[in-house]
């Protein structure tokens, strides 16, 4: 028996939505960078430019894209943007088939899909209020950070085993069959696509200025920004330097290797799984703190691992902090969908991410730049320290007085 948005028609193809696209998202990551290497021979660093290339958009367009959200239909946003990358992806295979296929046009292909997955990335988050009550947002967004790590779970074992059976180049036009399925999903949703206000459309700069500004003003909107950017600046450093910590300093065989970074995605179920329960019987405010500061000490344990029965300090680690992480990403998310006006949450949910991803590329240049000087050990208890004293910015917010966010109106 469904409960909750399970009920909604239209969530359910919006979800179902989710589940292709995540999917796909996550073959991508294991197939794109095997295309390179396996069809065209690419090095170390062709590798790295076209790893850098899929994500440079954000940072490039970030902000924009908030701006362009809030002038159009949200689902239009979305289904354009699957068509788009829908067609990129498919050229691969096709352009191989024909001996047509190069580095530079993999390059092309990542950075275009990259920037319509930027576009598809706001709208998303943007959309969810048209589909379900505010009162039905924390459970919404539950459902979706369960597809979303049930995705980065099954994807790359599925990726890596189609690129075995037929091929990295054909495995891509799986990807693009993902997409596609997005597309219809979403296509069927009965709902009406709101066209907004023509009035409250903005300018670019006056759109980015509202944006950035609206995150300042809000005293508990800029304390979770701070948090979420230092904590994905910390952990940003930790994830840069895991592969080489198991391999080199810890020596585990590959086999094992693997097991332990996927451990991670065990805990975004667990708190897909858990996180509605959770905010319908403690509160979301009050969940969306506790979560994060009760788990983030068990990043200490991290450092400690070696090659005994003390390698379950690296899998208990990961799930404890990627429960965490899921049940804090639905809370803020649930806040801002909460607080912000529906007019201009594109352009505050590009604002935010903007900020918070921003610090991923930073992170992991600086897990490189410790690592270097004292040593990949050292520098995980540096990064898991830092970690440890992200959530601080909360404790000075209002956050910890509220049970829940739906204590703090809309604002106008």
């Amino acid at each position: 028996m469904t409960t909750g948005v399970l009920r909604n028609p239209d969530f359910l193809r919006f979800l179902s939505s989710h589940v292709a696209n995540e999917l796909g998202a996550n073959i991508s990551r294991v197939a794109l960078p095997l295309v390179a290497v396996l069809a065209l021979h690419a090095g170390p660093l062709e590798v790295g430019v076209l790893s850098a290339l899929q994500t440079a958009a954000f940072l490039a367009i970030g902000l924009p894209a908030g701006v362009w959200v809030d002038r159009l239909r949200r689902r239009r946003v979305m289904v354009t943007s699957d068509l788009v990358r829908c067609l990129l992806l498919a050229s691969i295979p096709v352009s191989d088939a024909l001996g047509l296929l190069s580095v530079g046009m993999l390059y092309v292909v990542a950075l275009l899909a990259g920037t319509a997955q930027v576009f598809n990335d706001v709208a998303d988050q943007t959309y969810l209020p048209e589909l379900v009550s505010r009162d039905r947002l924390s459970d919404g967004n539950s459902k979706l950070e369960f597809v979303r790590s049930s995705g980065s779970l099954a994807g790359p074992s599925l990726g890596g085993a189609l690129v075995q059976l037929i091929g990295a180049s054909r495995t891509m036009l799986a990807t693009a069959l993902a997409a596609l399925g997005s597309l219809v999903f979403l296509s069927a949703i009965k709902t009406p696509d709101q066209a907004p206000v023509a009035e409250e459309r903005p300018r670019m700069r006056q759109g980015i200025a509202e944006g950035l500004g609206f995150v300042w003003r809000d005293r508990l909107l800029r304390a979770i920004v701070v948090t979420t950017a230092a904590t994905n600046l910390s952990l940003s450093g930790v994830i840069s330097l895991s592969v080489l910590f198991l391999a080199d300093v810890v020596r585990l065989p590959p086999g094992l290797i693997g097991v332990m970074l996927m451990s991670g995605a065990v805990g975004g179920l667990l708190g897909g799984l858990t996180g509605s329960r959770l905010f319908s019987r403690y509160g979301t405010a009050r969940v969306t703190w506790l979560a994060i500061a009760v788990t983030s000490p068990f990043g200490l344990l991290l450092p400690m691992t070696q090659a005994d029965w003390r390698v379950a300090f690296f899998a208990i680690a990961s799930i404890a902090l990627s429960w965490g992480a899921i049940i804090y990403n639905v809370g803020q998310l649930t806040y801002r969908q909460t607080v912000t006006p529906e007019r201009m949450l594109g352009r505050v949910n590009a604002t935010v991410r903007f900020i918070v991803w921003g610090t991923m590329p930073l992170g992991a240049l600086l897990g490189g730049i410790v690592a270097q000087h004292i040593g990949v050990r050292e520098a995980l208890w540096v990064f898991m320290g830092a970690r440890l004293l992200s959530f601080l910015p909360l404790m000075f917010s209002p956050l910890p007085r509220l049970r829940d966010f739906s204590q703090i109106q809309a604002k106008s």
